[in-house]
């Protein structure tokens, strides 16, 4: 622990032991109430036991005294001590985008859904607010990542959480559910991270074959459904969009007919929604192809178990922090077919790694393998990097290699084309060291290798992949770095510092008193 730390538990410490005091309250009894022991309690008085924000507030209330107000506690931060290397293996989480996707899907089933090894993190505890306001019973299971969904017999979609349903752009995913249940919905507008405009047009002309009509007023979508339509020829999508593709799929699953799908996307979210929806009786042809062909069924009442499988997006992180910090680390279940194109553009710029024989995920389909990377010099690629729809390099793992070029000799283009100001945000890198040239809101220029990786204190980007990056260049910088206000990578990435942390990472989390 940092002599801050320190310092900040001791008065911790002795305001618990003044307040218990003041109750009236031996140590034990103190223990008793809160499910631990009395030298537990003894140590948390003495300045001598880390203690969580949630333990913070529980003996708050026990002791009548407010240590912490978890509605009101500020912002949290990261310090980092970078200019360490790592070592060690890391297991890859299970993938955010499939969670929140399938926590969606849940609404098509009037039976128990369990979602297993789901990442708990704040995209997802976004959906369970929305989710659980229109009462759906979501609970955790004990000690697990497991997730229990059980709906209700109706709907009350007007108790919304109108807050919840504004950070998250997933909500929009409740539109082809929804369709299915109700004649007349409402729906806030959906927010996330801040990546631009991200139109929402893709979703709503590829529903009108399913009859729904929206109209944005008020900050509401206001949804009328006219069930005399129905898709009477293939839905060709605008985009080849995963959000879009998933929305169709959870409209056509509830649909009795078959519904073909063109220019859909087979990136890996859409592949674990589609692997769920036959789990529920979905006929469902050409899974990880862009032509979908799906049967519906009228109603869903089945208890059904599910595990997605792991982040490609997470992995290309890990991947990412070794390269940087110039470490050999092992990143376990690695979903090989999603990270094909980024390891072949890593291995023509040098990198060096083995992997394992494959083997499959808890879903029963997606392949991983362990990959071991070894450092070593890189050189910039001949081409510029850029995105494209899976099979292509994944538009959330470009940010990525804008990292890894700062340590590649040569210059690097990197052609964000997708968003309309992300690749503005990768310029925060020059204030930890690196030379990054904006040439325009979607292109920047790196030169590598950084002569000098610098100790900075940053305001973490409002977007999750460049804010991951920042975070990861700070591990390269020697001395103390703060990334300041990282709400936005806990949307994404569970327990992120604490698992750095077990590969030799130092990276504390901490809020202002």
């Amino acid at each position: 622990m940092t002599t801050t730390t320190d310092t900040y538990l001791t008065r911790i410490g002795t305001l618990i032991r003044d307040a218990r005091r003041h109750q009236g309250l031996t140590q034990s009894e103190l223990a008793d109430v809160l499910g631990t022991s009395q030298s537990a309690v003894a140590r948390i008085e003495q300045g001598k036991q880390n203690l969580s924000l949630e333990m913070l507030a529980r003996v708050g209330e026990k002791l009548d005294s407010e240590f912490v107000s978890l509605g009101h506690s500020g912002p949290q931060h990261l310090r980092i001590v970078g200019g360490r290397k790592l070592s060690g293996s890391i297991p890859v989480k299970t993938s955010k985008n499939a969670a929140v996707g399938l926590l969606c899907a849940s609404l098509l089933n009037r039976g128990r859904t369990t979602l297993r090894n789901l990442a708990r993190i704040e995209e997802v505890n976004r959906i369970i607010e929305v989710l659980t306001s229109i009462g759906v019973r979501v609970r955790w299971l004990p000690d697990s990542n497991d997730l229990e969904v059980v709906p209700p017999a109706r709907l009350d979609l007007a108790g919304i959480d109108v807050d919840a349903a504004r950070r998250t752009r997933t909500v929009i995913m409740f539109l082809g559910p929804l369709l299915a249940e109700y004649d007349e919905f409402r729906l806030p507008y959906a927010g996330g991270c801040d990546l631009g405009t991200r139109t929402v047009e893709p979703h709503l002309s590829a529903l009108r074959h399913f009859g729904l009509d929206v109209t944005a007023t008020h900050g509401f979508y206001e949804s009328v459904v006219d069930r005399s339509r129905h898709p009477k020829k293939a839905i060709i999508l605008t985009e080849r969009g995963d959000t879009v593709t998933e929305n169709v799929l959870l409209a056509a699953a509830r649909y009795e007919g078959t519904t073909v799908i063109r220019n859909a996307s087979p990136n890996y979210m859409v592949q674990d929604l589609c692997f769920f929806l036959q789990g529920l009786g979905v006929r469902i042809e050409g899974i990880g192809t862009t032509t979908l062909t799906v049967t519906g069924v009228g109603q869903v009442d089945t208890d059904i178990e599910y595990s997605p499988s792991e982040d490609p997006i997470e992995a290309m992180s890990l991947i990412a922090a070794a390269v940087v910090t110039g470490s050999m680390i092992t990143v376990e279940r690695v979903p090989i077919e999603f990270l094909e194109i980024e390891l072949a553009t890593l291995e023509e710029m040098g990198l060096t790694f083995d992997t394992t024989e494959e083997y499959l995920a808890q879903n029963g389909h997606t392949r991983l393998v362990d990959l071991t990377i070894h450092p070593g010099p890189l050189v910039a690629p001949k081409d510029k990097i850029a995105p494209m729809p899976f099979p292509g390099l994944n538009i959330d793992n470009l940010p990525f290699f804008a990292l890894i070029a700062a340590v590649a000799e040569g210059t690097t283009m990197i052609h964000d084309w997708v968003y309309e100001n992300r690749a503005i945000y990768l310029t925060e890198l020059t204030k930890v060291g690196a030379q990054v040239q904006l040439l325009d809101p979607h292109r920047v220029m790196i030169t590598g290798p950084t002569p000098k990786w610098r100790a900075a204190e940053v305001m973490c980007p409002p977007a999750l992949r460049p804010g991951v990056v920042v975070l990861l260049a700070m591990l390269a910088a020697p001395g103390t770095s703060v990334l300041r206000n990282v709400y936005v990578i806990n949307r994404g990435y569970e327990d992120l510092a604490e698992r750095l942390n077990a590969l030799g990472a130092t990276i504390e989390t901490f809020r202002d008193i």
